[in-house]
C-alpha cells in the first residue's frame, strides 16, 4: 500500500482485468547428428534457412566416417525441413568421442585442418574440426597491379627478350661463336636476353641471344660462370631433328609496369618468385654475379615505369623457407631489370609482382577453384599494424555470429617474426612458402591449402546423449536443454546405424521426457520390410515418439541424374511446422504433401497399412491425383488417450503456454483473489482456443472447465504453499476412419 503523509490529490494506476496467456510456438525443431563442420559444444543457435546451415555446419556432401563415405543425412534432413515449411531449426553437431575432449585436439577422432609456415610463425586453422575444414585460402593483393604483363606472340621480333630453356633445347643446340663457354654451361636451365633471328642459306633458323644484359637462370653453382660469350646461338631447326614449336624455345613478349598510382621514383616491394611445378623448373637467378635461390625473394626496387632497379645498399634478400640468422644475403651490386627483359614461360614459375601493403583473403571450399564462402578484407601485411592477420582472422572473435560463421583463424608468432628484423618482408614471404601455390594463365594465384581435417568415426548412443558441461559447453542432446523453444527433436543420421539406432532413440525419448514439452520423430531404417518395421516398433512404447516408414527418394543434389534415399524425419518435421502455422497444432500432421519427394522407397498399399497403422507405424504413401502424402498420425503410445500425435502435441502446447504465462502467480498471497485471477487467466485462454475451434464442444462449458477454489485445495495444500488449479479440456481427435453408410430407401413419402 502507498503511504499518504501529506494532504493532496493522488492519482494511481490499477488493473481491472486478469492477465492473459500467450500461446507458445510449437514449430521450432532441433536436429542432432554428425555434420561436416561446425561447433561440437555449447549452446546451439537457430538457423532459418539451408544457406545458414551450410555456413555454419558445412555442405551436404558425404561424410568420411572411419574412412568410409556415408551420406550426410543430417544436412539432407535440414534441407528437407526447410523445403517442407520449417522456419527455425536448432542444430547440434555430434561426433565420436565428443564428450571426451573440450575442443578439436590433434590425434582425436575428429580433427581440424590447418596450415603453418616458417616453423609456425604463421598458422592458419579451421575454426571447427571436420573434413569440410580442408579449405583453400587465396590471397588477393588489394589494389595491386601486375608488374609483369605477358603477351603471347607467334614468334619474337628482333630485339625482344627471349628465354632459352635447356629442358626444351638440348645442350648440343646451344653454341657460342667463340671459345670460352664456361664449364657447366650446358646445364643452363634458361637464359633471358635480347634476340635476333637468323636464317641460313639452307633455310635453317637460328636465334642469337645477346648476353650483355642477360639474366641467366642456372641449376649449377654460378660462381663457375665467370664470363659469358657476347652472343649465344640457338639452333631452332637443327639438321636431322624434328621441328620444334617456337614456344618451346622462346618466351612471350613482356613489359613491366609499376603499381597503379605510384609516381616515377616511388619505392615499392617486389616479390621475385622463381618456383614452378614442371620438371626442370627454374631454380636460380643471377644478374651479373647476383644470386637468388629457388625460394621467393622480396626486394625493394625503384621504378620509373621502364626499369626496376634493385640497389645493393638498400636491399636484403630473404629466403622464405630458411631465412638467414642475420640480416640475410645482400646484393653484390646494383641490378637493373629492363622493362622488356623479364617474362615467364607458361610451365615455369617466374613472376615479378607488385606487393601492396594490404590484401584480402578468400576462403574456397573443396578446391582452389571451389565456391568462395567467406572473405576477410583489408588485412595489413605488417603484423605491427592494428588489422593484421591475427586480428582480422581472430581465434576468439567477440561477436557470436563471427565465432559461428568465420571458417578459419590465424595466429602469429610475433617473436619469430621480429627476430627476422624485417617483419613486414618476412610475413609477405610466409604467404609464398606453401608448396601448393598455383599459377593461373595470366598471373600467379597465391593459395594456402588447409589439410588434416577429418570427420572421425560414426557417433554412437553416448555421443548423441551428450553430457552437460558448464565450463566448455554441453554436447549432444544435453546441449538442447539450454534452448527453451524446441518442441520437435529428430536424429535422422541414427537410422543409418543399425547397431546404435535403438539406443539413440532411447536417448531421444529420455530427453523429451526430461524436457516435458517435446516430441521425437523416429525413422525406420532403409530397406526395412513390413515385418522388420513392426518388430522395430515393438521396442518402444511412448506417447512422445512417432515412427514413420518408409524412406523418401529424392534427386541427389551432388550427383546429377542420380537418386538419394533419405530418412523421413526432415520431411516430417517440416510438415509438423507447416501444419502448426497454417492450421494449428490441434490439426493432425497427416494427409499433408511431402514436398521434394520423387517417390517413396516402398509403395505401401492399403492392405499393408492395415498391418502397420494399428501398431502406430505412420506410413508415407503415394496416391493418384493427390501425390505423395503423410498417411498416418499416431504416436507409439499404448495408452489410447495419447494415441494421436496432434492430441499429444496440443496438450503439450496448452501445458507449456499456461506454464510460461502464469509465472506471475508465484509468491502472490494464496487466497480467494489469487484463485479467481488464476482461474480467469486460464479460462480466457481456453475460451479463445474454443472460439478458434480448436476444442470439441458447442459451448465453452462442453469444451473445457477450470476450477481453482476450496474444492481443489485442502488446508494442507494451503499450509504448504500450494495453489491447485484443475483444468479439463476436450481435444479434437482426427477423423482417421471416415465412414459413409449408404442404403436403399423406397420412393414413398
Amino acid at each position: 500500500m502507498p503511504e499518504y503523509l501529506a494532504p493532496g490529490v493522488f492519482v494511481e494506476e490499477t488493473s481491472f482485468r486478469s492477465k492473459s496467456i500467450e500461446g507458445v510456438s510449437t514449430s521450432v525443431a532441433a536436429i542432432v547428428g554428425p555434420t561436416r563442420y561446425g561447433p561440437l559444444r555449447g549452446r546451439p543457435e537457430a538457423v532459418t534457412s539451408f544457406g545458414e546451415f551450410r555456413r555454419t555446419f558445412g555442405d551436404d556432401r558425404p561424410l568420411s566416417l572411419a574412412g568410409v563415405d556415408v551420406e550426410n543425412y543430417t544436412a539432407h534432413a535440414a534441407r528437407a525441413f526447410f523445403d517442407n515449411g520449417g522456419k527455425q531449426l536448432f542444430v547440434v553437431r555430434t561426433a565420436r568421442a565428443v564428450n571426451e575432449f573440450p575442443g578439436a585436439n590433434p590425434g582425436l577422432p575428429v580433427a581440424a585442418a590447418f596450415a603453418s609456415a616458417h616453423n609456425g610463425a604463421v598458422r592458419f586453422s579451421a575454426r571447427h574440426p571436420g573434413g569440410y575444414g580442408n579449405l583453400w585460402l587465396e590471397v588477393r593483393w588489394r589494389g595491386a597491379e601486375e608488374l609483369l604483363q605477358v603477351e603471347t606472340v607467334p614468334r619474337p621480333d628482333d630485339g625482344d627478350a627471349v628465354l632459352v630453356q635447356a629442358p626444351a633445347v638440348p645442350s648440343d643446340r646451344i653454341t657460342a661463336p667463340a671459345p670460352g663457354l664456361p664449364a657447366g654451361f650446358p646445364a643452363v636451365v634458361a637464359l633471358l636476353g635480347a634476340a635476333t633471328q637468323r636464317v641460313s642459306p639452307g633455310g635453317a633458323r637460328t636465334l642469337e641471344v645477346d648476353t650483355a644484359n642477360a639474366v641467366v637462370l642456372d641449376t649449377t653453382d654460378l660462381s663457375e660462370v665467370a664470363g659469358l660469350p657476347a652472343t649465344l646461338t640457338v639452333d631452332l631447326d637443327p639438321p636431322a631433328a624434328p621441328a620444334r614449336p617456337l614456344a618451346d624455345v622462346l618466351l612471350q613478349r613482356a613489359t613491366v609496369r609499376r603499381p597503379a598510382g605510384s609516381a616515377p621514383g616511388t619505392r615499392f616491394p617486389v616479390l621475385l618468385d622463381l618456383r614452378g611445378n614442371a620438371p626442370g623448373a627454374i631454380t636460380r637467378v643471377i644478374g651479373r654475379n647476383i644470386g637468388v635461390n629457388r625460394s621467393p625473394r622480396l626486394l625493394v626496387g625503384d621504378s620509373d615505369g621502364a626499369t626496376v632497379r634493385f640497389t645493393a645498399a638498400a636491399n636484403t634478400l630473404f629466403d622464405a623457407i630458411n631465412p638467414p640468422a642475420g640480416a640475410g644475403a645482400t646484393l653484390a651490386n646494383d641490378l637493373t631489370v629492363p622493362a622488356a627483359l623479364l617474362a615467364a614461360p607458361p610451365a615455369a614459375a617466374v613472376s615479378l609482382t607488385a606487393q601492396p601493403n594490404r590484401f584480402d583473403v578468400d576462403v574456397h571450399v573443396g578446391a582452389a577453384d571451389g565456391e568462395v564462402v567467406f572473405t576477410f578484407a583489408n588485412i595489413a601485411v605488417d603484423p605491427r599494424e592494428a588489422r593484421n592477420l591475427a586480428t582480422a582472422l581472430p581465434q576468439d572473435p567477440e561477436r557470436t555470429a563471427d565465432r559461428r560463421d568465420m571458417p578459419v583463424f590465424a595466429t602469429l608468432d610475433l617473436d619469430a617474426i621480429a627476430a627476422a628484423q624485417r617483419p613486414a618482408a618476412l610475413l609477405q614471404e610466409l604467404w609464398f612458402s606453401f608448396e601448393a601455390n598455383h599459377l593461373g594463365a595470366d598471373q600467379p594465384r597465391f593459395l594456402v591449402p588447409l589439410s588434416g581435417g577429418s570427420d572421425g568415426d560414426a557417433p554412437v548412443e553416448v555421443d548423441y546423449a551428450g553430457e552437460p558441461d558448464e565450463q566448455n559447453g554441453s554436447t549432444g542432446l544435453c546441449a538442447l536443454e539450454e534452448v527453451e523453444d524446441v518442441s520437435i527433436v529428430m536424429t535422422p543420421a541414427a537410422a543409418a546405424d543399425a547397431g546404435n539406432h535403438q539406443g539413440i532413440v532411447n536417448a531421444v525419448v529420455s530427453h523429451c521426457r526430461r524436457m516435458r514439452y517435446r516430441v521425437g520423430i523416429v525413422d525406420s531404417r532403409e530397406g526395412m520390410s513390413i515385418n522388420e518395421v513392426r518388430t522395430f516398433r515393438n521396442q518402444f512404447s511412448d506417447d512422445r515418439l512417432a515412427l514413420y516408414y518408409p524412406w523418401v527418394v529424392v534427386p541427389d543434389p551432388n550427383r546429377a541424374g542420380s537418386e538419394l534415399y533419405l530418412p523421413p524425419a526432415g520431411f516430417i518435421a517440416g510438415t509438423y511446422a507447416r501444419t502448426d502455422v497454417d492450421r494449428g497444432v490441434h490439426k493432425a500432421p497427416a494427409n499433408e504433401t511431402v514436398f521434394g519427394a520423387l517417390r517413396f522407397e516402398i509403395a505401401i498399399n492399403k492392405f499393408q497399412q492395415e498391418l502397420l497403422n494399428p501398431e502406430g507405424v505412420n506410413c508415407l504413401r503415394s496416391f493418384p491425383r493427390l501425390g505423395h502424402r503423410v498417411w498416418g498420425g499416431r504416436t507409439l503410445s499404448a495408452d489410447p488417450e495419447w494415441r494421436y500425435v496432434n492430441v499429444r502435441r496440443y496438450f503439450l502446447f496448452l501445458e507449456r503456454s499456461i506454464d510460461k504465462s502464469t509465472q506471475w502467480v508465484v509468491f502472490e498471497p494464496n487466497g480467494e483473489q489469487l484463485w479467481g485471477n488464476a482461474r480467469d487467466t486460464v479460462e480466457g485462454f481456453l475460451f479463445n482456443e474454443w472460439k478458434e475451434r480448436h476444442l470439441l464442444g458447442s459451448t465453452p462449458k462442453e469444451a473445457y472447465f477450470v476450477r481453482c477454489d476450496r474444492t481443489t485445495m485442502t488446508q494442507n495444500d494451503l499450509d504448504n504453499g500450494r495453489l491447485v488449479c484443475l483444468v479439463g479440456v476436450a481435444p479434437l481427435r482426427p477423423a482417421e476412419f471416415v465412414i459413409f453408410r449408404i442404403g436403399q430407401k423406397t420412393a414413398d413419402a
